[in-house]
């Protein structure tokens, strides 16, 4: 199949570059994902192309939705430039380096249609439980009544698949990508399009240029919040999404001990650099409860967060344990805040869930 996708691309002819689009480098055949009807295309437009980029993808569209067994086609139109000054690294001085605040690009970032409010749950390294924490978050946000949106921007390691057990692939409609239901939840992740264990082989502006379609491009209809849940780091992906969508909050997530504590720091300030508000911190895998007796053991450490809350004047949401629980159902696709929903780590979500809502809707906390 990947075959005769790459065939029919190397008939398209781009008048601009006087050839056509694999000939050129503008497609490669690396980066090309084929899984089942799933075809996913990302197009490198390079600097100073003189054609029309509209009108390139169109001819990607015309030239694949027409092969027998493409279900779904995703056309990812990528750009190479200089970098926007914004993003540069900063200067040295005096041997250290300077805080790399720049203009805020966030006056430029247009609203989702009928998305009230957009966060993003981040961390400044993997491996610390975001995901677990944003699908949990998401729920608990749910459970409050309110209509939820969960997208997985992680496009290197997407989650969403394996916490929700969503094996099921995405429509197109009308040009737009429709979410899948799960839990009262509308999700959308990159694992929606591709095997699990098949890697994203792309480069960074691709990378970006799909996030800002899977926010855009995507049939979210009316959502009081969308929960993003971010990748790790503070790359160019995080800093486009901060910049490029309209937040209303970041809520970062670390594990108690120094290590983790340094670089979720620096996803904080990553945030507060170009204006989005800190919503709060949470500390997860704060303790862990051993299975067998009930006892608590700080295999992380303890109180780490919440200390560095308190000394960096942002709230402190809440503290996670680490329970076998927690991981079981997370594994199998049924999160805490739905199968136990009763129980008292679901409850310690709804209740972060809730101060997050508080900020997020002032107005009805005063009525």
């Amino acid at each position: 199949m990947k075959k005769v996708v790459m065939a029919r691309l190397m008939s398209v002819f781009v008048p601009a570059m006087r050839t056509d689009l694999v000939s050129c480098g503008m497609v490669r055949e690396p980066e090309v994902a084929v899984e089942g009807g799933k075809v996913l295309v990302p197009v490198n437009i390079p600097a100073g192309f003189a054609g029309d980029v509209a009108e390139v993808k169109t001819l990607v569209e015309d030239k694949l939705q027409s092969l027998e067994g493409v279900e779904n086609l995703l056309v990812v139109m990528t750009a190479e430039k200089a970098p926007d000054p914004v993003a540069q690294p900063p200067k040295l001085k005096n041997d250290r380096p300077a805080e790399a605040t720049g203009r805020d690009m966030r006056p430029h970032s247009a609203p989702i249609p009928g998305v009230k409010n957009v966060i993003a749950v981040a961390s400044g390294k993997g491996g610390v439980g975001k995901s677990t924490t944003a699908v949990n978050l998401a729920l608990g946000l749910r459970a409050l009544g309110l209509k939820v949106g969960l997208l997985d921007a992680d496009i290197y390691g997407p989650s969403m698949p394996r916490l929700l057990d969503i094996t099921e692939r995405p429509e197109i409609e009308d040009d737009r990508v429709v979410p899948i239901d799960k839990y009262g939840l509308r999700n959308m992740s990159m694992g929606f399009l591709m095997e699990e264990e098949n890697p994203v082989i792309w480069r960074g502006p691709m990378v970006v240029s799909a996030l800002m379609q899977m926010t855009r491009e995507v049939a979210w209809g009316e959502l009081d919040v969308l929960v993003l849940d971010m990748p790790p780091g503070t790359g160019d992906a995080q800093l486009t999404m901060a910049q490029q969508v309209p937040l209303a909050g970041a809520v970062i997530v670390s594990t108690p001990q120094d290590l983790a504590l340094i670089d979720a720091r620096k996803g904080l300030n990553m945030f507060k650099n170009v204006d989005v508000p800190i919503l709060g911190i949470i500390e997860n895998m704060s303790t862990f409860i051993c299975p067998h007796c009930g006892k608590g053991s700080d295999i992380f450490g303890h109180g780490g967060a919440e200390q560095d809350a308190r000394r960096l004047g942002v709230p402190f949401l809440g503290a996670v344990p680490l329970h076998m629980d927690i991981r079981e159902h997370s594994d199998t696709g049924t999160p805490v805040v739905i199968s136990q929903a009763q129980g008292p780590h679901a409850k310690i979500y709804r209740d972060i869930s809730l101060k997050i809502a508080t900020r997020l809707f002032p107005e009805q906390d005063e009525d």
